[in-house]
């Protein structure tokens, strides 16, 4: 029998298909957004001041603390990589205030119309419509959606997630592999909280909540890998910060596709479950 940490190896050297496949949920989601022009207005409102925060904070770190940091890690790195990690450092230290100051305050709101519009595209009205009315006809799913009746929350403003990012940005002082090992480390948080909306329609409690995803702890880790990744690009992060939420939602739609397969199969006798928990 193999030990957990022989697993643990295995799975992020040589991840599973169902890895792999969590892994392209982010791709997928900006392939949508760009390509499904409903989406388009709740961006628009969003985008510019974005940028340009995005622009400010970004070109103040690197104009004060960029220099400073690559000397210091050149310390302890041999050829190149100095500027590598460093140039990571500060995207990472970027990320972390911008996470901050836009996502916490700014993007929610939007994010939660993404991920709600996205859901009524695939045809799961019946999940949104305890926390909004849906038109029942209409070919916009944006415009199909009312104004929430209940707390809608794309994202909890997770201080432990923050307290985390920052904790390990000092990983990048490792030449090599500190970059991926930070980013291996973060995303096991971030992951399961791009599907907090999820679990919110499906009114999961904390216990089903933990055991949805106990069953998929890796998939969520490598789905949130590349979505912090994505969160490291100059200036664009901030437009993948929307398109997460279209493939939270696209990954979502799936997962719910194969949980009523499960309980249909389940309730005609075709599938045993021992625990009832395992049809969430």
């Amino acid at each position: 029998m193999r030990s957990p940490l022989e697993i643990a190896r295995t799975t992020f050297y040589r991840p599973t298909r169902d890895n792999v496949v969590a892994s392209l949920y982010p791709f997928k989601g900006i392939i949508f957004f760009m390509t499904h022009p409903f989406l388009y207005p709740l961006a628009k409102a969003r985008l510019i001041p974005a940028v340009l925060l995005s622009l400010f904070i970004l070109i103040n770190l690197f104009i004060w603390t960029f220099i400073p940091q690559v000397a210091f890690l050149a310390l302890f790195h041999r050829g190149g990589s100095a500027w590598v990690n460093g140039t990571f450092l500060v995207l990472g230290e970027g990320a972390a205030i911008m996470a901050l100051l836009f996502e916490a305050f700014l993007v929610d709101e939007t994010q939660v119309d993404i991920f709600d519009s996205v859901l009524v595209y695939k045809g799961f009205e019946d999940l949104v419509t305890d926390f909004r009315p849906v038109a029942a006809e209409g070919d916009d799913p944006v415009k199909r959606l009312g104004k929430p009746t209940r707390s809608s929350v794309y994202g909890p403003f997770s201080v432990r997630q923050i307290v985390e990012f920052v904790v390990f940005l000092p990983l990048n002082l490792i030449p090599y592999v500190g970059v991926p090992l930070f980013l291996f480390l973060t995303g096991y948080r971030a992951g399961p909280l791009q599907h907090w909306r999820y679990f919110k329609l499906l009114g999961f409690d904390k216990k089903q909540r933990n055991a949805f995803v106990k069953r998929r702890t890796w998939q969520y880790t490598w789905y949130g890998v590349v979505y912090l990744l994505l969160q490291l690009v100059p200036v664009l992060s901030m437009l993948f910060l929307l398109t997460a939420a279209v493939s939270s939602a696209l990954w979502a739609a799936d997962l719910e596709i194969e949980r009523r397969n499960l309980a249909v199969r389940i309730q005609t006798g075709q599938e045993y479950r021992d625990d009832p928990e395992d049809t969430v």
